[in-house]
């Protein structure tokens, strides 16, 4: 298991919606470099990533991970990787999940070809998780809070479910009985697509190592900036359609 992945697990796991998915990848990227540095395959020069030996890695995406490493001086910063890497890190690591028979659809209603949101499936992966939360593990809880999940939400998600569900059956059931055969499928909205809404927490619990600590900075620094630029772009658009508008 990796930091990485215990990250979306606990994203899947204890939130009461999925993080979106530019704040998720971002963090995931942090969480790449923080297993790297105690596997000892980089070590942090200042802010840049300075790779050193190749571990072997029985990970494909942290493997992936190392093998783009800048090798070369100038190297990459911190705060270049997380964008770099990150780029569509979080449905990356959903495919790796999904592919190891660690995801499944839960069935929404009577209707067999009707499916709901994604799932974890009960797993040694997903129990090792859960430990890892559950014993408030410093970096995980940092890199869980950097994109808005707290400690203490597994019975809000839990309760969000249900009544999530709920209404869907009785209209499955309606629906059933007047036209099966007119029925679209219902997907929820997964991790990778959720729309934009986590807010970044800057208050990261202490960790012992300098080079961790860094790279947790350099994470809630992205997410800030990322706020930051979808904010500009809402305010551009609203004053173009203000134009349009003949305001």
């Amino acid at each position: 298991m990796t930091t990485a992945r215990d990250l979306i697990i606990t994203a899947m796991d204890v939130a009461p919606g999925p993080p979106a998915a530019g704040e998720l990848s971002l963090a995931l990227a942090g969480a790449e470099l923080i297993d790297l540095l105690a596997a000892e395959a980089i070590r942090l020069d200042d802010d840049r990533i300075v790779p050193g030996h190749r571990p072997a890695l029985t990970d494909p995406l942290l493997d992936q991970a190392t093998e783009s490493l800048t090798r070369e001086a100038p190297y990459e910063t911190v705060a270049d990787w997380l964008w770099r890497r990150g780029l569509g890190l979080a449905p990356a690591y959903l495919s790796a999940l999904e592919t190891d028979g660690q995801l499944t659809r839960r069935r929404r209603g009577l209707l067999p070809f009707r499916t709901g949101r994604t799932a974890l499936v009960d797993s040694p992966d997903r129990r090792l998780a859960g430990e890892r939360w559950a014993a408030q593990e410093p970096v995980l809880v940092a890199l869980a809070a950097a994109v808005g999940i707290r400690d203490g939400e597994t019975d809000e998600a839990d309760e969000a479910d249900e009544a999530d569900e709920a209404p869907d059956e009785a209209a499955d059931t309606t629906a059933a009985d007047e036209a099966a055969d007119t029925e679209t499928p219902n997907t929820k909205t997964s991790a990778a697509e959720a729309p934009d809404t986590a807010v970044p927490d800057s208050e990261a619990p202490d960790t012992a190592d300098d080079a961790v600590e860094t790279v947790l900075v350099a994470v809630n620094e992205a997410l800030l900036e990322l706020e930051a630029v979808r904010q500009r772009r809402s305010i551009e658009q609203d004053a173009f359609d203000n134009v349009w508008r003949g305001y």
